[in-house]
């Protein structure tokens, strides 16, 4: 079970994909969903707020979501976030890509709302902040 009042940053350039992704995590329990529409949105987002979680798209102008990644990973204050891929790119090369960068996990579109909760369910494996417990509840 997961800490459904963590805050969740989703980051995506087209409306529609973050509309889909914020739907399926409400389904899932979570309450607190945030969006940034590129990378660098997202960056001033993570200035002034604390968020637990990035589910972010690869593929946006401005600052792509590999750039973004790379940045929080660099980053003391964020780099311990959890950081979900939500992209098309689906070549090894960029999957090694973002594993090398500090990826948590990794979904190719399209996917379901099963498949994101198994990746949300194996990223709170690791990540003891996003599992539900008496605590955070």
């Amino acid at each position: 079970m997961f800490n459904t009042k963590l805050r969740i940053l989703v980051v995506d350039d087209f409306p529609t994909m973050r509309r889909i992704l914020k739907n399926l995590l409400k389904q899932l329990g979570f309450e607190n969903i945030d969006e940034a529409e590129n990378g660098q949105d997202a960056l001033n987002k993570l200035k002034n707020n604390e968020y637990k979680l990035i589910i972010s798209d690869w593929n946006m102008p401005v600052m792509k979501g590999i750039d973004l990644l790379k940045s929080v990973r660099q980053n003391p204050q964020f780099k311990d976030l959890a950081f979900l891929m939500v992209t098309a790119e689906a070549e090894k090369e960029k999957v090694i890509e973002a594993i090398k960068s500090g990826v948590d996990n990794y979904i190719v579109k399209p996917f379901t709302g099963e498949i994101l909760k198994e990746k949300l369910e194996k990223i709170a494996q690791k990540k003891v902040f996003l599992k539900c417990n008496e605590k955070n509840v």
